[in-house]
């Protein structure tokens, strides 16, 4: 029987591509084929890349907009989605700045040779260059500048440049908002039309991921061929980094799925960790093998309710909000990813630089659609906002399957916690009532 490439999951074919480029890599640095592989390979990453940048600003301006817009509620359920969200960013900043602290204590990057990291800033100079100009900037300016640059004079203009993602994030919040506080008749044609240009988007990204294979199979070997040149030792290097860095990124999401979900879903949930952990393991087991929040959630709403004791109102709009904003696991990752390719580059990230990843990742979690493939252009333009070169994904597609397996059981936990704290605060009234 022949084999049939369409049923073979995306994964595996990135996966192969991945497997293939690290191979042509190796024999291209053994075999003096540096230059072959960036005429003739290398072309083909960048496009991949080009097209993952192509892509990056409608995605935030339609996922965005309709994530915000899709939390409309009843009066009932207003304070219910206040909180909801309030306590989604708060663990999201957590998260983020937990994947920062790890990466700051390891410095995984660091661990390429002195000389291969002086080779990549001298290549990508351009971006360090607008990164440091951007650091004597900030120096220069008032305490307060930080926020006056978030807001666009000309969203046009913003949408133009990747290292202004802030200011269309900024803008498409205000659309989503001023959605929300019009009347819903008002709006509804405009609804429509996000709603479909997200599913348009949604399907761009399908149709990009595709490409994927080729795309990671050319940046891998070009990656390997550029740090490690004619030298294999230098491929070695790389292999070393790599490995620190997904052990970051694992304890990062460890500390998070054993430790910090479990022990606030006991303190402000009130529920027995043992409980929790047992209840939710099913939703967990389906989102490690699947990589998606979106095709989990069915599973998750119904462990919440039947494990946790969780009402039918409350999963049903913690939830899916959940399934949109609350990415603590792909946050926390992409802190780590965005430094460590940084490190990797001799790139200095200011105290500023610092700030700016953690408020992108933050605001880029809420469109960030709950799917494979949408988490690396959200990282994408977490690296833009701090011109760090987009080239550096290459370094982590090699790890980017298990580390995105775990980072979505991540996710699924963390918006199951959320619905445990949400549905004993807004129960408690209610059963006190009850009992008087």
């Amino acid at each position: 029987m022949p084999l049939n490439l369409k049923n073979i999951p995306l994964y595996v074919k990135i996966l192969l591509g991945m497997a293939l480029g690290i191979g042509f890599g190796l024999l291209a640095v053994n075999f003096g084929w540096a230059k072959f592989s960036s005429d003739w390979i290398s072309p083909f990453g960048k496009i991949f890349v080009r097209l993952l940048k192509l892509i990056a600003i409608p995605l935030i301006l339609a996922s965005l907009i309709k994530g915000v817009a899709d939390l409309k509620s009843t009066a009932g359920l207003s304070r219910m989605g206040i909180r909801t969200v309030l306590m989604y960013l708060a663990t999201t900043v957590i998260a983020i700045s937990l994947g920062v602290g790890i990466a700051y204590m390891v410095k995984p990057g660091n661990f390429f040779p002195k000389e291969q990291q002086q080779t990549l800033f001298e290549k990508y100079s351009s971006n360090v260059e607008a990164g440091e100009a951007k650091a004597v900037e900030f120096k220069d300016e008032g305490p307060l500048q930080f926020l006056i640059d978030i807001v666009p004079e000309n969203i046009v203009f913003a949408s133009s440049q990747n290292s202004l993602m802030l200011q269309v994030i900024f803008f498409a919040l205000l659309v989503g908002i001023a959605i929300l506080l019009l009347p819903q008749g008002k709006t509804e044609a405009f609804r429509k039309f996000i709603d479909s240009s997200n599913d348009i988007v949604l399907k761009i990204i399908e149709i990009i991921m595709m490409y994927a294979p080729i795309g990671v199979f050319a940046l891998m070997a070009s990656v390997i061929t550029d740090i490690a040149g004619e030298d294999p030792a230098g491929s070695v290097s790389l292999f070393k980094a790599l490995g620190m860095y997904g052990i970051c990124v694992i304890s990062g999401l460890l500390i998070l799925l054993l430790v910090f979900y479990p022990l606030i879903a006991k303190l402000l949930g009130k529920i027995d960790i043992g409980k929790f952990m047992k209840g939710i393991f099913p939703a967990q087991l389906m989102a490690f093998s699947t990589s998606s929040s979106a095709a989990t959630l069915p599973l998750t709403k119904k462990c919440v309710e039947e494990n946790l004791d969780v009402e039918d109102e409350v999963s049903s709009f913690v939830l899916p909000i959940g399934a949109t904003v609350n990415m603590d696991g792909t946050s926390l990752y992409q802190a780590v990813a965005a430094i460590f390719i940084a490190q990797v580059f001799a790139i200095d990230l200011s105290f500023a630089d610092i700030l700016t990843i953690i408020l992108t990742a933050t605001l880029a979690s809420i469109g960030s659609a709950a799917v494979p493939g949408a988490g690396i252009i959200m990282l994408l333009i977490v690296l833009a906002s701090v011109n760090i070169p987009a080239e550096g994904l290459a370094l982590i597609f090699a790890v980017d399957r298990p580390l995105d397996m775990l980072r979505t059981t991540v996710n699924i936990t963390g918006d199951s916690m959320i619905a445990v704290i949400i549905n004993r605060v807004v129960s408690k009234p209610e059963k006190t009532q009850n009992k008087l």
